[in-house]
């Protein structure tokens, strides 16, 4: 492993300026600028951050900073779609080549190559080892390889896929171009095999701190599930989740239930059809749907940022897999919810799956799904069991976002003498029941079974007759979990070890703890970066911005997440910015979707914020970037206008862009005569389009960009624009196909 290196500073200040400009940030997250600069030397590097914590910004802002595509392997088409989504939405070049694509869309993909057209490409490891991918690369001048979710390399790890094994080939293919790795969870072993699976040179190895600050991690024993998923969706009302499984079947029954106590949810899971999953994922990801129940088949292609809470119904089998799976939650770094409910039921069911080790890896296996179960069990700080698993220390005495550290558990204070009563009991019952039969006898139940064996004449009968069944089911577990009792034969029958004998005798230490109940309004997480509290006039305000988001995402056929994320939207309802320069200071408003989004999100501002009473921000003394410059005659924008003042502005700069689209003038011009912003003049142009009966694409539409959307309307006979500007390879923006789908209208009525 190589050391790794520094930016000089002129490249520095073009990094901070192409961070602002295009993604709206004024600096970097823990270990990005690292990660960076490794990308922008050419040193081969292994680059470990946790989810949100912003892996490719590492590899998309070196990809505008250096010549050359930058090739970025990643293994699902959803996952590369959103991320060319998010970056056109940007401003950036991008394109996808899969196998998703139609003949003709690959054929302008490559042209795109050829001609130097993309920053960006994005390829599946399966794709990458056509011939087709693999010689269009060797046309382009490629500026570097990053290997997304780089974990999956690795048959150590948890998501192992044999497909990215011949990744290593790219060193033979390609050997002075720079190789970088990127994943979220990477034990040190994980770590090596992927520096030598993918033969990187003197790699730099970057690794962030896998403490989630903003994730309130809860792991609770599972005795009524349904009652328990209800309550954590209680506590988060109309906001988004994740509810794993581990079976198809559990899936189904659960979404069932869910779905006739009135919550809105889809299941998500390998046995739905293609067009179900897909309908379904897509349904989740443009929140049409808050909520889906599924399985680990729900997994890296979810990039939706704002999910507040992941609940797992049931244990996963890994450390790794749980850290992956929870941390789908709260990626736009405000405060989410991770809530485990478990029993040793997962622990056997996940060994059958396994079957009896027969290797090393299956030893490693059995070994990771230990661990997981220690993890559910344990009464020290859950951040600190993660940040330790994955081989760092960890800097909090207290973590503050756990329920051990909300001392939501506590040490039952007479766990010897519990346990010995537990025990006793599977004594007198001779061995020859499960624990749930155990427990109703230790809580002196009447039920018939255990009349008619004579139980509830046992001196043990009723001992703990002052507690719940589910509470001493759940101390059986934790006898089980440290080794006094086990498990046996097809019914599970309880067994005391030398251990547990002993133990009944005095001779021993054991801790039992006793869950409290969660408070309806829990504890929260420690404040993170760009976490503000918003007032009930703000927070009626980011509704208000959300609405607008599902609107226009659904408009242009995107996530609403790739328009802006939670965390932005939080931020303008808290600052309230009243003109462009300040927009510009919000985090996530780059110069591209200022000029998008800038003036409807002004206009809603103001609006929103006179209906709550609040004032906006006051403004800016220094612009960083200068809008297109208003007209002299117009008042400045430092003193915004309201109510009919407001109307007329906008009324007068609409008849000019209407004159001077009369006088044949284009988009951009009428930009800089009006003052407005581009989406705004766009708009302005399809209403004169419709308003006049233009039935000629020219000056607006280039004849043949006009020829492409209309042939691409007919063979899609879709009626949204997402299929026709998705059959286009994404290369026709929105506004000029709606411009031509109006102009075509307007020529067949003529």
């Amino acid at each position: 492993m190589a050391s790794t290196v520094s930016v000089p500073s002129s490249a520095d200040a073009q990094l901070h300026e192409l961070l602002r400009r295009y993604w709206g940030y004024e600096g970097f997250l823990p270990n990005q600028a690292e990660a960076v600069a490794q990308v922008m030397a050419g040193q081969d590097s292994l680059v470990i951050l946790p989810t949100g914590g912003g892996k490719s910004m590492c590899y998309q802002l070196p990809a505008l900073a250096k010549e050359g595509l930058a090739v970025v392997v990643s293994p699902l088409v959803s996952l590369m779609k959103d991320q060319v989504d998010s970056l056109t939405a940007n401003g950036i070049s991008a394109a996808t080549l899969n196998s998703s694509l139609s003949a003709e869309e690959r054929r302008a993909v490559a042209s795109a190559v050829r001609l130097g057209k993309l920053k960006l490409l994005y390829v599946s490891p399966e794709g990458l080892g056509a011939g087709f991918a693999m010689e269009l690369l060797r046309e382009a001048e490629i500026a570097f390889f990053a290997i997304d979710e780089a974990h999956c390399i690795s048959q150590w790890g948890h998501e192992y896929r044999p497909d990215y094994r011949a990744l290593g080939e790219l060193r033979a293919h390609f050997p002075g171009v720079g190789i970088h790795a990127f994943t979220a969870t990477a034990t040190p072993a994980v770590r090596d095999d992927i520096v030598r699976s993918l033969k990187l040179r003197d790699a730099a190895v970057v690794v962030g701190s896998f403490d989630r600050p903003n994730l309130v991690y809860r792991a609770t024993y599972r005795n009524d599930l349904v009652s328990q998923v209800t309550g954590v969706l209680k506590r988060h009302e109309g906001e988004a989740g994740i509810i794993y499984c581990i079976s198809r079947n559990e899936v189904e029954q659960l979404a069932e239930t869910l779905r006739k106590k009135g919550h809105r949810v889809l299941p998500y899971h390998a046995g739905l059809s293609q067009e179900v999953r897909k309908r379904n994922q897509e349904a989740f990801s443009t929140e049409q749907v808050d909520l889906i129940v599924a399985t680990v088949a729900f997994g890296m292609g979810i990039d939706r940022s704002n999910v507040r809470f992941v609940i797992h119904a049931g244990m996963p089998k890994a450390i790794e897999n749980y850290q992956q799976e929870a941390g789908r939650a709260g990626r736009d770094r405000l405060e989410a919810e991770c809530v485990l409910f478990y029993s040793a039921q997962d622990l056997l069911a996940w060994k059958r799956i396994m079957g009896a080790p027969a290797s090393d890896y299956d030893e490693l296996a059995h070994s990771k799904l230990s661990e997981m179960y220690r993890f559910a069990r344990t009464l020290t700080c859950r951040h600190r069991f993660l940040v330790n698993y994955f081989g760092q220390a960890f800097e909090h005495e207290d973590c503050g976002a756990c329920d051990v550290c909300f001392s939501e558990h506590a040490e039952l204070e007479d766990s010897l003498v519990t346990s010995q009563k537990i025990l006793s009991c599977v004594a007198r019952v001779r061995e020859r029941f499960g624990a749930r039969y155990v427990a109703e006898v230790l809580k002196g139940s009447k039920i018939e079974k255990i009349r008619q064996n004579g139980h509830d004449e046992l001196s043990t009968h009723g001992l703990l007759a002052s507690y719940q069944v589910n509470d001493i089911a759940d101390w059986i577990d934790q006898l089980i979990t440290q080794g006094f009792l086990v498990r046996e034969g097809e019914y599970q029958t309880l067994r005391m070890t030398d251990e547990g004998r002993r133990l009944m005798r005095g001779d021993g230490q054991v801790k039992l703890n006793m869950p409290r109940p969660t408070k309806e309004k829990p504890a929260r997480a420690r404040k993170t970066a760009g976490d503000v509290a918003l007032s009930s006039g703000e927070e009626a305000i980011f509704e208000a911005l959300r609405g607008w988001r599902r609107e226009v995402a659904r408009e242009r056929g995107v996530p609403p997440y790739v328009i802006l994320n939670d965390a932005t939207l939080r931020e303008l309802a808290h600052e309230r910015p009243s003109h462009m320069e300040a927009l510009l200071t919000v985090k996530g408003i780059g110069e591209s979707k200022a000029r998008a989004f800038g003036e409807d999100l002004l206009a809603l501002l103001r609006e929103q914020a006179g209906a709550q009473g609040l004032s906006l921000a006051a403004t800016v003394s220094m612009p960083l970037v200068k809008p297109a410059k208003p007209a002299e005659s117009e008042p400045s924008e430092a003193a915004p206008l309201t109510g009919a003042a407001s109307r007329a502005k906008a009324n007068s700069q609409k008849e000019a862009a209407y004159e001077a689209f009369r006088m044949g003038k284009s988009v951009e011009e009428v930009v800089a005569l009006t003052g407005r912003a581009l989406s705004t003049v766009e708009a302005y142009l399809l209403e004169f389009v419709q308003d006049t009966g233009v039935a000629t694409p020219e000056p607006w539409v280039p004849r043949l960009i006009y020829a492409r959307v209309i042939a691409a309307a007919a063979a899609t006979q879709a009626d949204r624009l997402q299929p026709i500007f998705e059959s286009l390879g994404g290369a026709v923006p929105y506004a000029q196909i709606r411009l031509a789908l109006a102009i075509k209208a307007n020529a067949e009525e003529g």
